[in-house]
């Protein structure tokens, strides 16, 4: 891995040793539902637990507030720190996000590179996330400068979970995210593939919409494990547009299973 920018930021490096495991959700390409991982993932290893926090990088698409029902909501401070935004109801789970920030949901964030580092680097200096078992970061596709100054201030303990779909075309760009690892020497932990099948509301039948099997295929010729697949379901859409995490939805008891699955995979990877 390269040098991390960072290695005589005490404060940063206090910050950073009271999280256990940091994990950076990738994609190399965008609309492969990312978001809708991380997020779900976050919540699911909450419900099993473990102290989480959930970190959006996206700078200039952030989804997380939205997904969460809490476009509206305001982060503040608190004497020299931010306080990351809470769930009710959902214990163990602490969020931030550009979009806590920002005046209004619908503002662009019209910055280069630089403003976009600091950012990142004061979420996770200054944000008051205290002891965590986990750190999920939901970042945005691609391998640019988001993504690389989020992983060379994390250092040496950083994860990745990379997310498919099944269709060559979108395996192809997601490779680059796993060769991204491989230059950086960050450990992969497996690939989700999403939407990964259609089930009918109607039926239950899972129809193959976008295929099937090509995120794993390309986890098991990449050599990295596959964490497993998650289908297409209406209640995905509503709860994306609700602001309720799919994992907390009382119909879909099939998709809470999925997520807590993936999870206690990661979870029996630990270091």
């Amino acid at each position: 891995m390269q040098a991390n920018p960072m290695s005589n930021d005490k404060q940063l490096i206090e910050k950073l040793s009271e999280i256990d495991r940091k994990i950076v959700v990738l994609s190399g390409k965008g609309g492969v539902g990312k978001s809708t991982v991380a997020v779900n993932l976050a919540f699911a290893l909450a419900f099993l637990g473990k102290k989480t926090g959930l970190l959006d990088v996206d700078i200039h698409g952030p989804s997380v507030p939205t997904m969460l029902g809490k476009a509206t909501t305001r982060a503040f401070g608190e004497g020299s720190e931010i306080m990351p935004v809470e769930v009710e109801n959902v214990k163990n789970l602490k969020i931030i996000s550009i979009g806590f920030l920002l005046e209004n949901p619908d503002d662009a964030v019209i910055w280069r590179g630089p403003l976009k580092t600091g950012l990142i680097k004061q979420f996770l200096k200054d944000v008051k996330w205290g002891k965590l078992d986990f750190l999920i970061v939901d970042c945005p596709p691609g391998t640019g400068d988001e993504i690389l100054s989020t992983v060379q201030f994390l250092g040496k303990t950083v994860e990745a979970v990379v997310v498919a779909t099944p269709q060559e075309v979108a395996a192809a760009d997601v490779r680059k995210s796993l060769n991204f690892c491989k230059k950086l020497d960050v450990p992969v932990l497996g690939v989700v593939e999403n939407m990964s099948g259609f089930i009918c509301p109607h039926c239950g039948k899972n129809t193959d919409i976008f295929k099937s099997g090509g995120g794993e295929a390309m986890a098991k010729n990449s050599g990295v494990p596959f964490l497993g697949k998650v289908p297409i379901e209406l209640e995905i859409v509503n709860s994306g547009d609700e602001g309720r995490p799919l994992v907390t939805s009382p119909k879909s008891s099939n998709m809470s299973k999925v997520f807590s699955q993936i999870a206690e995979k990661i979870i029996s990877q630990g270091r």
